[in-house]
């Protein structure tokens, strides 16, 4: 009756210290998650439950894993804040499954991405003709991102630009593959920022090109 007893309050115990690491580490973690968040969640909710089964560890012992998971998970999340290669290297990159109404064959077998699984994720978004598609891009964290032909007015296309949506300048930082794709240089980049009153790359937050050629501009001082 005693190990019920001690069972019952470490599990409501633990469901309490699990919830508010789950808050410590933000949204991000209760969203769509990538593959550094997985296995940090998945780990979380072993170590909760070898901490509510095994009796003769001291909640103490058992703690103390959950938060260096914590610590880790938190640590790594401020460092890919700032470091675009480190933030590639453990979420990876989204890669298009269809460009023009076209499908990549090559990008679906290295994502091991069927042709089932897509057409349900087309279908989910009330697209039942590939050919309606402009791009289709497999996010970091599974879900598909659909761009519809239609949604694409190149009579509005600025900069002789028309294409998938693409970030500039992360956090004060050019994004080459992204300035390249687009066949731009920086100097076309800092025009373009000179137009609307930027002087310096470092003062941008968030730079995004749309698919009309448009430019997003968030300036450092307009965060909070």
């Amino acid at each position: 009756m005693t190990d019920l007893w001690t069972t019952l309050l470490r599990t409501v115990l633990m469901y309490f210290i699990v919830f508010a690491v789950m808050r410590l580490m933000g949204k991000r973690e209760i969203g769509k998650l990538s593959v550094f968040d997985l296995v940090i969640s998945i780990m979380i909710a072993e170590i909760a439950v070898f901490i509510i089964e095994d009796l003769n560890k001291s909640l103490l012992e058992g703690m103390v894993p959950l938060f260096v998971l914590v610590i880790i998970q938190i640590t790594f999340a401020f460092i890919m804040l700032k470091s675009e290669k480190l933030r590639r290297w453990f979420d990876g990159k989204p890669s298009i499954m269809i460009k023009d109404g076209r499908l990549n064959r090559t990008e679906m077998k290295k994502q091991k991405y069927n042709l089932d699984d897509l057409m349900l994720q087309l279908r989910m978004k009330d697209i039942v003709d590939v050919k309606e598609v402009a791009f289709a891009i497999l996010e970091t964290n599974g879900s598909l991102s659909v761009v519809k032909k239609q949604d694409l007015n190149p009579a509005q296309s600025n900069n002789g630009y028309q294409g998938l949506p693409l970030s500039l300048i992360l956090d004060g930082e050019i994004q080459q593959n992204n300035l390249r794709s687009i066949q731009q240089s920086e100097q076309w980049l800092q025009t373009e920022l000179r137009a609307q009153g930027v002087k310096r790359i470092k003062d941008v937050f968030f730079c995004n090109i749309d698919e009309q050629g448009t430019l997003f501009i968030a300036r450092q001082e307009d965060t909070f």
